[in-house]
């Protein structure tokens, strides 16, 4: 086993952790179906249909019928689903999904990876080893083929070229495949128990000093609570950041467009101004003691009963709540915040994201993959994935919206239903979500949030994607790592410690050399300059 794909052994078994729970026609623009002469099935190839929108892409992909492999994350096998026979049906191709439970899925993925022996499609491997396979010619470069990938090249070359930059290697190679539009507007931020302040007569909060006077009615009326609760740990200084104009994907770094430059949010003014909040609430008894160390358990009996009713967490809980205690308590009613703090925004979601390793094995089938992957990022291709096929499994109905009249009978049709039933909606294999889809489907305290957002576009910037070098990544690892820890322990003292404040402070901020915030800014500065020039 070479020393890289020993590396690549130990980094690949990490891989899940990042992985969660997102008009034109079918004529021929000189992409011809290709012919492939090894893994025939004894189906024939149908005839060419109209499929919707193919993005200028010539199905079937094959003349004759080809079987490929594609590795990805499922709890259950899906080769006899709809989708599976629908791709068949449409492109020639029988693809064999190979399905892993997200429990054995790391392991699985290490063993083949070092194997050698990589099937047709590949999902889950992380984007710098996917660089280091592809250099080494196991995968392939995808901006290589863009001629005959007229999907991929509109949205990843023609509109949007930073993605190269940002996820490519050094020569310009890009080697996963990215997943487009997958993020809705608003997932996570502030909420407030909306029952409890109506019955006060308390109108919710409108910027930082009004949430601090929510807070303090609040402890007035229910003395033994803790208005403010939360359950993420150290991460809620990350959460918060974003309102002080410091939140970043890369924290505590942020990147300041004022000048162009990434900074470590932890040593500005800001981010003082943000503890001294936190400390001003913790010292009057209006955020829960246990704010660092609460687990989701007993943080979810605070804010279900009456010692907490301000929190910040994934818009999903409104409703989650309520349905946990509507017995108990049918008026209970969680909703959605304005953002806290100064510039009173919440992060942008990405619009296009290149880190879920999607990749295609250098091989006898490498274009018909390719052309599989770029036919699933055609509209034609997002519907299928997505919401079904229209007539078989499902209709639309007067709003626009799919309706599945099989599944008329389950109160709630999300996209676990769907994947389990039809196979849509696989992890790693949805390339293009449509947003008729029902993961788009907001309950009316989903969608308040939207709006209350949306109306006056509360969102900070979008950071740069920034793209290091293989010596900056190793690098890396162990400055931001021993840096974060540092700063969330400081942090954390702040608030906690009545005895903290300047001379602590500015002892923070002394100690940033010794703890590499230096070479740590100039690494990510040095990336930002690469990403200006290739602009």
């Amino acid at each position: 086993m070479t020393k890289r794909w020993a590396s690549l052994l130990l980094v690949c078994t990490m891989v899940l952790t990042l992985l969660a729970a997102c008009s034109g026609s079918n004529g021929n623009n000189g992409n011809t179906p290709a012919s492939n002469d090894t893994g025939s099935t004894s189906a024939p190839v149908e005839p060419a249909a109209d499929y919707g929108d193919t993005g200028g892409l010539t199905l079937p992909i094959v003349n004759e019928p080809t079987e490929i492999t594609w590795m990805l994350v499922g709890e259950h096998n899906v080769n006899d689903l709809l989708v599976a026979k629908e791709l068949q049906k449409r492109t020639g191709i029988k693809v064999n999904f190979q399905t892993v439970s997200s429990s054995q899925y790391q392991d699985k993925l290490s063993v083949t990876l070092a194997s050698g022996e990589l099937p047709d499609i590949v999902h889950g491997v992380p984007v710098n080893e996917l660089k280091e396979l592809g250099q080494e010619g196991a995968v392939v470069a995808l901006n290589d083929y863009a001629d005959i990938l007229p999907n991929f090249k509109k949205l990843y070359i023609d509109e949007n070229p930073w993605v190269t930059t940002s996820y490519g290697d050094e020569n310009g190679k890009l080697y996963s495949w990215p997943i487009y539009e997958m993020n809705r507007d608003v997932n996570h931020g502030f909420m407030y128990r909306k029952d409890i302040l109506d019955a006060n007569g308390i109108e919710p909060w409108t910027d930082t000093e009004s949430f601090y006077q929510v807070l303090k009615k609040l402890k007035e009326i229910y003395p033994d609570s803790y208005p403010y609760a939360s359950k993420t740990g150290a991460i809620i200084f990350r959460d918060w950041a974003y309102g002080w104009g410091i939140g970043s994907a890369e924290y505590p770094l942020f990147f300041d467009e004022s000048d162009n430059q990434w900074k470590l949010a932890s040593h500005t003014q800001a981010h003082r101004e943000q503890l001294d909040f936190m400390k001003r609430l913790y010292n009057e008894g209006l955020m829960d003691p246990e704010f660092i160390t609460d687990t989701s358990d007993s943080w979810t009996s605070k804010m279900t009963t009456d010692r907490a009713f301000v929190t910040w967490d994934w818009i999903g809980r409104l409703d989650l709540f309520y349905n946990q205690v509507k017995d108990a308590n049918p008026n209970y009613n969680l909703r959605y915040g304005l953002p806290v703090g100064p510039t009173g925004n919440v992060r942008t979601l990405p619009k296009i994201d290149g880190t879920w390793g999607i990749a295609v094995a250098n091989n006898k089938k490498t274009e018909i993959s390719l052309k599989l992957l770029d036919y699933l990022t055609s509209p034609s291709g997002s519907e299928l994935m997505t919401i079904g096929v229209e007539g078989v499994n499902f209709e639309w109905d007067a709003n626009g919206k799919p309706v599945y009249p099989e599944l008329s009978n389950l109160d709630l049709v999300d996209i676990t239903v769907l994947s389990e039933k039809y196979g849509m909606w696989l992890e790693g294999a949805y390339l293009r979500p449509d947003h008729r889809s029902v993961y788009y489907n907001y309950t009316e305290k989903e969608q308040e949030a939207q709006d209350l957002i949306n109306a006056e576009e509360r969102y900070e910037k979008l950071d740069p994607v920034l793209n290091f070098t293989v010596d900056e990544v190793d690098r890396l690892a162990d400055l931001k790592s021993s840096i974060q820890t540092a700063a969330e322990e400081f942090n954390t003292k702040y608030v906690l410690d009545p005895a903290y404040g300047d001379t602590q402070w500015n002892e923070w901020v002394d100690r940033a050399d010794s703890l590499g915030v230096t070479e740590l800014l100039e690494i990510y500065n040095a990336a930002q300059a690469r990403y200006d020039a290739a602009q």
